[in-house]
C-alpha cells in the first residue's frame, strides 16, 4: 500500500512540476489560475516528485522514511507559509491556496509515514492448522 501512495504522489508531483512551466496552464505566476508558482517552486515539485518515485520503487522502511521526512517538510513550509504570507523563507511565491493544500498534504503523508500499519507478509503470520486436523 505505501508504494502505491508513492506511486500516486510521485505522479503527481511530477505532472504539477511540469505543468508549472506549461504556458496557459500557468498565466500570470498561477497554476490553473489558483496556486501561486515561479520556477524554484516547480523544480521543488519535481525533485519532490522524483523522491516519490526513489519510494515507490524503494523497500517499505525507505518509502516510510520519505513519507515521514516529507512530512514533516511540507507541515513546516505550510506553518512557515501561513505566518509569512506570500513567501516561504523569501525563497518560493505562495498564496492562501497554496499554504492550505500544503497542509492538507502534509497530514496524509504525515499519517502515511507515521500512522499507516505496514503490509503483513504471508511468512510473518502464523497460519492455524486446517480444521478437523487434530494439534498435539
Amino acid at each position: 500500500m505505501l508504494q502505491k501512495f508513492s506511486w500516486l504522489l510521485a505522479i503527481v508531483f511530477i505532472v504539477v512540476g511540469v505543468l508549472g512551466f506549461v504556458p496557459g496552464v500557468t498565466t500570470s505566476g498561477y497554476l490553473l489560475g489558483i496556486f501561486e508558482v515561479d520556477t524554484l517552486h516547480n523544480i521543488i515539485h519535481l525533485v519532490s516528485g522524483l523522491a516519490f518515485l526513489w519510494a515507490a520503487v524503494s523497500a517499505e522502511k525507505t518509502a516510510r522514511m520519505v513519507f515521514q521526512v516529507f512530512g514533516v517538510v511540507y507541515a513546516a513550509v505550510a506553518v512557515v507559509g501561513l505566518i509569512q504570507g506570500g513567501t516561504v523563507l523569501g525563497l518560493i511565491s505562495t498564496n492562501m491556496a497554496d499554504h492550505i493544500l500544503h497542509a492538507v498534504l502534509a497530514v496524509v503523508i504525515l499519517y502515511v509515514g507515521f500512522g499507516m500499519k505496514g503490509e503483513k507478509k504471508m511468512m510473518d503470520t502464523p497460519s492455524a492448522p486446517p480444521s478437523g486436523t487434530p494439534t498435539i
